[in-house]
């Protein structure tokens, strides 16, 4: 199809063909793309060009807690476009204040000074430079495997070499310890140090969850050296681990945490939110243009308000549980290890995933990898119980059939 007639045709259905042929033509190549095209989808199921479905267990990468167009959410931002959709924060706005009062109110702890932006990665460089200020100090650490983003400083904090060799030199000061090791980091962080930035569970790293007595130490160093404890719940936060966040599993409190995907039900939107007892940052100290703008925060009081309406943390819980013994039953020695919390669950695997994932995506399920071994599922927390024992029927179909291949 010619340029200027996909452009005149473009808000007719086209196939899927045509669909990857534009995006292709002017792509940044930033992304590596399966050769499916979605245009439609509701709850935990969407629809590509051609009229396929899929059960997603990718969810935008932990974006979709609440399924596709969410009928709450979908009102939310339909109501709000007809009324008011940009408000920077240089003016007061009635949806930004309500947001802010119904976010902390579900943030346990004094966690109560809100910055909103627009992604993860925002979140993390709020945080990054709202550490630097409230302490007076430069450096950071974080952790061997850990992923924050891929903005440059993110991406500094961000431990995977082949992000980040390509952008050298980026942010200074950042230092990288083994994850889960106590000891390893209590030889690091000093009276330089400004925050300490960690993951519950690390995500792209695996799906790892780290320890209740490493936190629990964690929070003790920071204590005692005057660090703080930036937690990052851009993937595990509002319910994908069975709690409205994972650090709740841990029993210990952040001093900063970011928050990202799930939280505009599908919008851009990201928060940084700290304690209030490190006050606010000066005037002109950060800002963003769109962060908090009308529409996002409707939907973000929907998504929140139907969190807590349909107790989705625990159903996350209840299903992982059942989700997760089930894959641990399945017979296949190709299976390493089963792991995560609620609906963020990790099948390590004995090769590579990238096979793995076509030929579940030939057969109608969508899934993550989280390193070159680990298939990660991240299904909506609406999904329905019969749509997640269909994936599992297929995914241990998969696993045992080609477990009998390579035996053959």
């Amino acid at each position: 199809m010619h340029d200027s007639q996909y452009v005149a045709h473009h808000t007719q259905p086209v196939r899927t063909g045509d669909i990857i042929t534009a995006e292709n033509t002017y792509t940044s190549g930033a992304y590596q793309k399966r050769p499916i095209a979605l245009v439609r989808g509701q709850g935990a199921r969407v629809w590509d060009a051609d009229g396929r479905q899929y059960i997603d267990c990718m969810s935008g990468h932990g974006v979709a807690n609440l399924g596709h167009c969410h009928p709450a959410v979908t009102a939310a931002i339909q109501d709000q476009a007809a009324k008011l959709v940009t408000c920077s924060e240089a003016l007061y706005n009635d949806q930004r204040a309500a947001l802010l009062v119904e976010l902390t109110a579900h943030i346990p702890g004094d966690l109560k000074q809100v910055f909103l932006c627009n992604s993860g990665a925002e979140a993390i460089e709020g945080a990054i430079k709202a550490a630097r200020f409230f302490t007076g100090r430069a450096e950071v650490v974080a952790t061997m495997r850990g992923f924050h983003g891929r903005t440059l400083g993110a991406l500094s904090a961000t431990w995977n070499e082949e992000y980040r060799k390509p952008f050298a030199p980026l942010v200074p000061g950042f230092n990288h310890v083994p994850f889960n090791d106590l000891e390893a980091m209590a030889e690091v962080i000093t009276d330089h140090t400004a925050a300490l930035l960690v993951e519950i569970v690390q995500g792209e790293g695996g799906v790892r969850p780290g320890d209740v007595d490493y936190f629990q130490g964690l929070r003790r160093l920071c204590d005692e050296r005057g660090a703080l404890l930036i937690v990052d719940e851009v993937q595990t936060g509002l319910g994908r681990t069975g709690r409205w966040f994972a650090y709740e599993h841990v029993g210990m409190a952040p001093d900063v945490l970011c928050l990202g995907k799930a939280l505009g039900g599908g919008l851009p939107m990201g928060a940084v939110v700290w304690r209030e007892s490190l006050g606010t940052l000066p005037i002109g100290a950060h800002g963003s243009t769109f962060g908090g703008n009308p529409l996002a925060c409707a939907a973000s009081q929907a998504v929140l308000r139907t969190l807590a309406d349909e107790d989705l943390p625990a159903r996350a819980a209840r299903l992982g549980e059942r989700f997760m013994a089930g894959l641990r039953a399945i017979q296949s020695p190709l299976v390493r290890e089963v792991r995560g919390w609620g609906l963020m669950v990790g099948v390590e695997v004995r090769q590579r995933v990238t096979p793995i994932l076509k030929e579940l995506m030939d057969r109608g399920i969508l899934v993550l990898p989280a390193g070159p071994t680990v298939l990660r599922f991240l299904p909506p927390l609406v999904i329905e119980e019969a749509e997640l024992e269909a994936v599992l029927k297929v995914v241990r179909e998969v696993l045992e059939k080609r477990n009998q291949r390579s035996v053959e």
